[in-house]
């Protein structure tokens, strides 16, 4: 179990409920065979867990991670309760079922899969977001570096002095991977689809597939997802239906792997380190599974999903703690283990490319989705210049392209943290019908008609990804001792503590010089270090290869959530909703 999710962990600016409001649901009395285990998980609200009382109350409700998302009680569901899946002792567990896969390369560059015989066996891969190595990489101190850190992961999940020199067979991770590639396919996909270009986008089937609404918010941030899906559904068509870094390397991944090895997608285990435990929810949503880009004889997927484990930053000490491996002790140099080579070149060119990218501090700490469109604007307007201007907090902000001759191109924001999204969401609110016969619907006076920006970057958390609920904190017993406090670290310590993870973050390899002639345009077709048409060739590849249509792989849809809580249903009614939930994407 994941017992660092606790209520002590619950800083965000709308004070959720500690317990989970959704009833238990039970079945009709009757005989009932055990559940499985995988298909259910320990949602512990109040107490221990065990069996029922003799004053006859109930056990620990058993509550899928899909039926948290299905339920409206939470505005933040994921740090309300504590999941036993997609935790440390998870990885683990997998990793102790049986023999790793092995993938094999001979001198003709033919790949093989070795242990398939065992139908246990999988192949496991793990994918790496940056903040989670700069939130590493400030625990180490001593001016480690994010890409120090990086090493030191890999080291952790491939080398003989990591994972692989413990457990029941001995296994590690085949692939160890860096979300930022990801990430920038999504900086393009998600400019193209503000600001139009890129791939054509095909006529919609149903709402769930109509193209985002403008003002276009971001969708990367779970957290604000869900708030929005929850609690706003009238928000849901604005969001950006292009796929989170996290959820679209899982899609690349389990799509790529599946039909360059020759094996089933359940034979994938992709592992995330992520610095939100709300990332743990996305992973499981059903509209992140092979059920809606697998087709095998016309029939769909079975609902493996695209990222099997979600695991945040501080539970990076949990795993090696469980493994006796001191993650301080672990060489930040490359690892010795080499690495087999993608499948397929092209891929492989885009996941490991020759050298690292410096993040610009410009671009903010949560991925620059903003300042990606901000400056593809700039580059379609020459002789423009981007103006900033400060709202009503340093987590508000308004940013403004201004042309040559002074006119306005475009508009866009940036609100950080639920108190400032509650602001943004407001201003989104359609205005109430009249109701009067034939009457208009008007706004109430003295507020405005909606939003005037073209695109606003979105995220739960105040000051960023950097600052999730997941990453290592200063009053965290094992920096504290790190750092030889003699009390609990106070606010002043908290600001110095991000300062360095934000440094760290920002550290790298490229010169400053050369990421801003890239930025400012100086180098032909980039745009902030990345050729968007570079981008664009690798994802109609990846689409031509695994012979599904682009927008399958990497856009998704949003659903309202409906509360049942207090809802009076029958016994039939409740055993088909069970019966639903127990397929779903598990």
């Amino acid at each position: 179990m994941s017992a660092i999710l606790s209520a002590d962990d619950l800083n965000d600016f709308i004070t959720p409920g500690v317990a989970c409001i959704k009833p238990v649901e039970t079945l009709p009395t009757a005989p009932t065979a055990p559940a499985d285990s995988s298909l259910e998980h320990e949602v512990i609200l109040d107490g221990e867990p065990g069996s029922q009382s003799q004053s006859g109350s109930a056990a620990p409700a058993q509550i899928s991670l899909t039926d948290c998302l299905a339920c409206s009680g939470c505005v933040t569901s994921a740090e309300a309760v504590l999941v036993s899946l997609q935790s440390h002792n998870e990885v683990l567990s997998v990793l102790d079922e049986a023999p790793a896969l092995h993938v094999v390369t001979d001198g003709n560059g033919h790949v093989t899969v070795e242990g398939l015989q065992n139908p246990s066996s999988k192949l496991f891969v793990v994918s790496v977001s940056p903040q989670t190595r700069a939130s590493l990489a400030a625990a180490c101190g001593n001016g480690t570096t994010e890409q120090q850190a990086g090493h030191m992961i890999e080291q952790l999940f491939t080398g003989e002095h990591g994972l692989r020199g413990g457990g029941k067979h001995g296994n590690g991770f085949t692939w160890v991977l860096d979300t930022n590639t990801a990430r920038e396919a999504c900086l393009v996909l998600g400019s193209d689809e503000v600001l139009g270009g890129g791939m054509k986008q095909p006529k919609p089937k149903d709402d769930s597939n109509k193209p985002a609404t403008p003002p276009i918010l971001t969708s990367s941030c779970p957290g604000w997802v869900c708030y929005a899906e929850k609690t706003h559904p009238y928000v849901l068509p604005h969001l950006s239906r292009v796929k989170s870094p996290q959820a679209l390397m899982g899609t690349l991944l389990k799509t790529t792997l599946s039909r360059k090895l020759g094996i089933s997608p359940e034979r994938i285990w992709h592992l995330a380190i992520m610095p939100c435990f709300d990332k743990k929810l996305e992973a499981s949503r059903e509209e992140l599974t092979d059920a809606v880009w697998k087709t095998e004889d016309g029939q769909p997927g079975k609902g493996v999903r695209d990222v099997d484990c979600v695991i945040t930053t501080k539970e990076i000490f949990m795993l090696v703690a469980s493994r006796g491996i001191d993650f301080f002790s672990i060489p930040n140099v490359a690892s010795p283990v080499q690495q087999p080579p993608f499948p397929d070149p092209t891929i492989q060119r885009f996941l490991f490319p020759s050298k690292a990218k410096k993040q610009s501090r410009s671009a903010g700490t949560s991925g620059g989705n903003l300042h990606f469109i901000l400056h593809d604007v700039q580059s379609r307007n020459p002789g423009s210049r981007i103006e900033t201007v400060r709202g009503r907090n340093a987590d508000v902000v308004k940013y403004n392209v201004v042309d040559s001759t002074g006119i306005t191109v475009f508009e866009a924001a940036r609100y950080y943290g639920f108190r400032n999204i509650q602001n943004l969401v407001r201003k989104l609110k359609p205005p109430k019908a009249s109701r009067m016969p034939g009457g208009r619907a008007k706004r109430p006076a003295g507020k405005p008609d909606g939003l005037e920006f073209a695109y606003v970057e979105v995220m739960a958390c105040p000051g960023g990804c950097t600052n999730g609920g997941g990453q290592v904190k200063i009053d965290d017993q094992i920096i504290i001792d790190r750092k030889g406090f003699e009390a609990k670290p106070g606010p002043q310590e908290q600001k110095e503590w991000l300062a360095e993870v934000d440094e760290a973050y920002f550290s790298g390899d490229e010169p400053e010089s050369e990421l801003e002639k890239a930025n400012n345009g100086g180098l032909d077709g980039i745009i902030c270090g990345i050729s968007p048409s570079n981008i664009r060739d690798t994802l109609a590849h990846w689409s031509s290869i695994t012979g599904i249509d682009l927008y399958r792989l990497a856009y998704t849809s949003y659903r309202e959530v409906i509360s049942d809580v207090g809802k009076e249903i029958t016994d039939t009614e409740r055993v088909v909703q069970i019966a639903g939930k127990i397929g779903g994407g598990w």
